[in-house]
């Protein structure tokens, strides 16, 4: 078979071919000064932290396992916990109260959000601890028969249990809005479908919403939760035994502020770092379901012809 070639036209290039071009790659100037501003400002850090002599890291070396550190940063970290379930279990509480079709229980909920959100961690912490100037005595009253049980408030109202009901109570006001939107995110009808089906609404809410809304509760729950961990550090003004009340302790004999801050901020650092490690294995557990979806989605697919 004949193949003809139609001329080129006259005054009209021919494209010049892959092989001929030349890839010139970009220059990014002002990239490379900024790294170079950065890395200088890195290195005068660095020396400032290595050579400055009043950092006295010796005395951080000293300080980093001491008893009393290591007490108060088991407080620390119980403490964390324990406010972290209660605010947990009253935000779920308050967050389905806030649902309700029924007045009658949202508007308190909202306006349980409204104060508790709204008002300072410090303000509660000292407001609970100073209970006892609004009531010396916490009694069990009962209408018809009077007082069963009176005790004075400063003997229930330690500066730890005043620290755990101002914790729970400040936190609880952030995972209400946190489990209310989680639980929003859900689509409706899959809530009506199992309704449908005949299931109870405890357990479509325990089978089919809860499991789809920890996606989107969980995320912002880990932060809440770190920042709840460097929270705990005000408890230190109403004299509970936390982290920074014992590296205060430590110092207000020897002097030694500035060492004992740093091993106060490095527990700190330890602490958080662990808790976000977790915070991503929960997050990636709690999208598996995703994930595999995703990936099924993405998988080739071969299509055999009919015989």
């Amino acid at each position: 078979m004949n193949t003809m070639i139609a001329p080129s036209q006259p005054g009209v290039q021919d494209a010049p071919s892959a092989a001929s071009l030349k890839v010139v790659p970009l220059r990014h100037r002002w990239r490379w000064i900024a790294v170079g501003l950065v890395a200088c400002l890195l290195l005068l850090l660095l020396q400032a932290v290595v050579d400055n002599p009043n950092l006295e890291w010796p005395v951080v070396a000293k300080y980093l396992t001491h008893p009393m550190i290591m007490s108060g940063l088991r407080l620390t970290v119980v403490l964390t916990v324990v406010v972290m379930i209660l605010a947990s279990i009253m935000g779920m509480a308050v967050a389905l109260m806030m649902l309700s079709p029924s007045k009658l229980l949202s508007t308190p909920a909202a306006a349980f959000i409204w104060w508790f959100r709204g008002s300072p961690a410090l303000v509660q912490l000292i407001f609970w601890y100073s209970l006892a100037l609004l009531f010396p005595n916490l009694a069990l009253w009962i209408p018809g028969v009077g007082a069963i049980v009176s005790v004075p408030t400063n003997v229930v109202m330690t500066p730890l249990t005043a620290a755990v009901i101002a914790l729970s109570l400040h936190e609880a006001g952030y995972m209400a809005e946190i489990i209310r939107n989680g639980l929003k995110s859900v689509n409706r009808g899959q809530t009506e479908a199992a309704l449908c089906l005949g299931m109870k609404p405890s357990l479509v809410l325990r089978r089919i919403v809860i499991p789809q809304a920890m996606r989107v509760i969980i995320p912002p729950t880990g932060n809440e939760a770190i920042s709840l961990l460097k929270t705990t550090s005000l408890v230190s003004t109403i004299a509970v035994g936390d982290l920074l009340y014992s590296a205060q302790a430590i110092y207000a004999r020897t002097f030694e502020t500035i060492p004992l801050l740093l091993v106060v901020t490095f527990w700190y650092l330890v602490v958080v770092s662990v808790m976000t490690v977790g915070q991503g294995y929960l997050e990636r557990y709690f999208s598996r379901d995703e994930t595999v979806s995703v990936g099924k989605r993405r998988a080739p697919t071969k299509l055999g012809r009919a015989k």
